[in-house]
């Protein structure tokens, strides 16, 4: 049982006593509950992967909204993280595409520009003739300048660079921002 607490309070917002409680409730449920989690925990890790496109999780080649014909491919909204785009899905304001960072530049983390999928966003704005770039990263130092370091890169395209408006508190990550919060900030993006 320690190895399964243990591998519970490995996993964010986790800490000993609920892994304890989940431990538990693994080892007095149903066995044939308890592998059904089993399976559903394999099968994600074998069957998703990042869109060839934007990056954003899904279970085929190209994910759903970048196979969507009703999508607006000429505005790309970028944010850090999977968890993002379905924070900002959620508050149904944007109808254009995603492109998914992998995360945010963080030297003292060890994370620079290529260890993200940059270099991906700038060719692809290049080439499928995108108009807008909204940086949706998170509003802190870290998401903030990443958001510089990619608008420092497009600076000599034709495309116009926003971000969204601060209706999101400093500090604060998309994932746990209402759905009003975020519709809001869609909708009052500025200029970067």
């Amino acid at each position: 049982m320690g190895r399964l607490v243990e591998q519970f309070s490995s996993l964010p917002g986790i800490g000993r006593k609920s892994a304890e409680r989940l431990a538990n409730h693994i080892l007095s449920c149903r066995e044939a509950d308890a592998m059904a989690l089993a399976d559903a925990i394999r099968d994600v890790k074998k069957t998703v992967r990042r869109c060839q496109i934007c990056f954003n999780l899904t279970e085929q080649e190209v994910c759903s909204i970048c196979r969507d014909p009703r999508r607006d491919r000429t505005i790309v909204c970028v944010v850090e993280q999977p968890k993002d785009v379905s924070a900002l899905e959620a508050a149904s304001a944007f109808q254009g595409t995603y492109h998914v960072l992998g995360g945010r530049i963080a030297p003292l983390e060890g994370i620079g520009p290529d260890d993200l999928t940059i270099g991906r966003l700038i060719q692809r704005i290049k080439k499928e003739n995108v108009r807008e770039v909204i940086m949706a990263t998170n509003p802190t130092l870290e998401g903030d300048g990443t958001a510089l370091f990619i608008s420092n890169l497009l600076e000599d395209e034709p495309v116009t660079i926003t971000r969204l408006a601060r209706g999101i508190a400093t500090g604060s990550v998309l994932e746990f921002a209402n759905k009003e919060m975020l519709a809001d900030a869609m909708r009052g993006r500025q200029n970067f």
